[in-house]
């Protein structure tokens, strides 16, 4: 509470007050005046004075912070698309200077001006013809997201019941002068002006200057209410969500089986999020299917129809259609993945499963979603450590390392439980080709249809485990590991703090039992026996954990600048990715030819196949004297692939997707069959899905995965 002194009317005989209006007071404020009307109560003529009233504290607007939240937005803004303090630096010296130009007396109007400058500052240092969009939008957006404020809280102190206009029971609006602090009354379609929101309302002069618009409680206290953050305001107003449902089917060595997830996307505009693009902030099973053994034709061929059959009855029991599903992926895992037809039933499956159901194989990318999946990676950002998750399946082990939600490190070695199948008299009814190099190794020899003896059962298993720990802790050296191994080493430049065991075989090294008709329980046991210097904590999910992996962390989202044709025909599957190391300073023929060494480095040819140029860092920058020659480097690249109206796909780390293209639209002979995607993260030997745009066009659904079959 404060005390303020204040302009009444009083009447002395039942000790009425009353306010002046404004404009009474401001001819009794006037020396020169002579036509004041008092009024009159209880017969009598009410007399003027001036009484001391205890008042809360007033909720206004900060305009220091709000500028201080304009400048840091943008010095971040570019900083993260352009690289470098000088453009943040050059727009705060601009920014200033136009606000210095005039004095602001109220803090109304000086907000006024915060938002009228932002524009003429950005054109001083990226000209006219740059790219404003995006840093004005972001900007602009701070300023109206305190007056947003403002008015919300004043909405929230509205009294319940109706209300006339311009009149609420437990607060008011009032002018306020500083100079003799006096409250002055607002007429109420004055009133109806201020709360709608109009910054440029003509506010009164009083004492020769500007007054004050402050709020006055009447009969509630008004609720405290910290002081805003800079930050705050760019946190986000304009929230936008979006809801997917996604697919996940696993193929696997051992057995196969689906989940259907519902993936909610947030798009908030704000200080951390520069682009506006979509974040995925929720990931939800709604079904998890049954488990089946993979059903074989023979021994290198996969039982197309009963896997078909089987996913379409799944459907069946989680109430979905095809034309329901937005995204996922289907991937065949271990030995699987090199059987005869395996490409042909990931292909078959995803074509029928879904709007942008991706197809996908690979050692490595199977490792990366069985460590989301399991829960490694989340955990590992919970927890701020590094972890090991090994996913031991019928095939394959998977192992990756976590560090504070990234994976960082993939690995794969052909250990898994479905390798030797016996049954429970011991006699073999499946043999795999990594088993036979361990026979080799270990001077025995069986075949589908022997008795193997325990005592060889047990040196299979141990030399498997044996095997596969080595791997996990460390350099690869004994040969019947190297020769095992699918890929190369794991990088263990960063300590491990933890390891998680994930896949079916996991499920006995964590206490379940059962019988699977193979060798996983023996392998878990030799593994268990061994002395590991490292805790063993448990995943969130154990034999789904691929699956899952594959239907709620296979789908990535462009940035919401992106440029593209509308004729393109989506989605388009299958592309390999070529990454262009172009630095930002290069000239126009050096990027044309490293765009040139990349197609050769995989023997790949320009205007025959069908590519995805990556330019990682920030080669593009703003600026107009250097992104026409980009472009143009680009053209001269691409000839054959624009005479015969090949897909043009250019892709970016940063947020420039939307620039680029409406460059190349301008300044080159390129003007259709293009996109340039951006805010994807990228290797080479990567391949991409992408799939129908989002959001009106803002955004694009995009699987990131490997091909890897036989």
């Amino acid at each position: 509470m404060k005390k303020l002194s204040e302009l009444f009317f009083v009447c002395d005989t039942c000790n009425k007050k009353q306010r002046p209006s404004f404009d009474l007071t401001n001819k009794i404020s006037d020396d020169e005046a002579t036509d004041i009307d008092f009024p009159i109560h209880c017969n009598q003529t009410m007399r003027l004075t001036i009484l001391e009233v205890e008042v809360e504290e007033k909720f206004t607007i900060n305009t220091e912070s709000t500028e201080w939240a304009i400048i840091e937005t943008l010095k971040v803004y570019f900083q993260k698309t352009i690289g470098g303090p000088e453009f943040g630096e050059n727009f705060e010296v601009k920014y200033q200077t136009l606000m210095n130009e005039t004095e602001y007396i109220t803090d109304i109007l000086r907000m006024q001006s915060l938002r009228k400058n932002i524009k003429p500052a950005l054109e001083l240092i990226l000209g006219k013809e740059g790219d404003i969009e995006i840093p004005l939008h972001l900007a602009t957006d701070i300023v109206d997201r305190v007056l947003h404020a403002a008015k919300s809280r004043l909405d929230s102190l509205k009294g319940a019941g109706p209300t006339s206009s311009g009149s609420y029971p437990s607060f008011d609006i009032k002018y306020f002068c500083k100079e003799c602090e006096v409250y002055f009354e607002i007429q109420p379609e004055k009133k109806k002006e201020i709360l709608g929101g109009d910054i440029e309302i003509e506010i009164p002069i009083h004492h020769k200057k500007p007054m004050e618009i402050q709020i006055e409680e009447n009969e509630k206290p008004v609720l405290e209410r910290p002081e805003p953050k800079p930050f705050d305001f760019a946190m986000g107003s304009r929230i936008e969500l979006m809801n997917l449902l996604s697919v996940g089917v696993d193929i696997g060595s051992s057995t196969s089986h689906l989940i259907f997830s519902k993936l909610k996307l947030e798009r908030e505009p704000g200080f951390l999020n520069m682009s506006n693009r979509f974040n995925i902030i929720e990931r939800n099973i709604l079904y998890e299917g049954e488990i089946i053994n993979t059903p074989l034709l023979d021994s290198e061929t996969i039982d197309l129809e009963k896997i078909v059959a089987f996913c379409k009855e799944e459907y069946r029991k989680a109430g979905y259609d095809p034309e329901d599903v937005n995204t996922g992926a289907v991937i065949v895992t271990g030995e699987t993945a090199k059987k005869n037809n395996a490409a042909e039933i990931v292909e078959r499956l995803s074509s029928e499963s879904g709007k942008f159901v991706s197809a996908t194989a690979g050692p490595n990318f199977e490792a990366l979603l069985a460590a989301m999946g399991s829960g490694a990676t989340a955990r590992s950002l919970k927890m701020q450590n590094t972890i090991l998750s090994i996913d031991i399946g019928g095939g394959t082990s998977n192992l990756a390392i976590s560090s504070k939600g990234q994976v960082l490190s993939t690995s794969c070695i052909n250990v898994g439980g479905r390798l030797l199948g016996i049954d429970k008299d011991f006699k073999i009814w499946r043999i795999d080709g990594p088993t036979f190099v361990v026979m080799k190794e270990l001077g025995i020899d069986y075949s589908v249809g022997d008795i193997i003896s325990e005592e060889d059962l047990l040196k299979i298993s141990k030399l498997y485990a044996e095997s596969l720990i080595e791997v996990m802790l460390g350099e690869t050296k004994s040969s019947i590991a190297s020769a095992l191994m699918m890929t190369k080493d794991l990088d263990f430049s960063i300590e491990i703090d933890e390891i998680m065991f994930c896949g079916g075989v996991s499920e006995y090294i964590y206490g379940n039992d059962g019988y699977f008709g193979d060798i996983g329980k023996y392998i878990s046991n030799e593994i268990m026996n061994h002395e590991f210097d490292i805790p063993i904590v448990k995943p969130k999910n154990m034999i789904r954990a691929t699956v899952i992996g594959a239907g709620s962390y296979s789908l990535a989202v462009s940035g919401s600048t992106c440029f593209y044709d509308e004729t393109i025909e989506f989605p388009l599957q299958n592309i390999p990715i070529l990454k262009v190391n172009a630095n930002k300073d290069e000239s126009t023929t050096k990027i044309t030819e490293k765009i040139l060494i990349a197609y050769q480095k995989f023997d790949l040819k320009e205007g025959e196949d069908i590519v995805g140029l990556y330019f990682a860092g920030a080669p593009i920058i703003h600026r107009d004297m250097y992104l026409p020659g980009f472009v143009k480097a680009i053209e001269k690249a691409l000839p054959k692939s624009i005479s015969e109206n090949k897909l043009v796909l250019l892709l970016f780390e940063h947020d420039i997707g939307g620039m680029v293209g409406r460059t190349l639209m301008k300044e080159t002979s390129i003007k259709n069959n293009f996109m340039s995607l951006d805010e994807l993260h990228l290797e080479e030997g990567d391949y991409i899905d992408i799939g129908e745009p989002l959001h009106k066009g803002q955004s694009f659904p995009i699987t990131v995965k490997s091909l890897a079959f036989n």
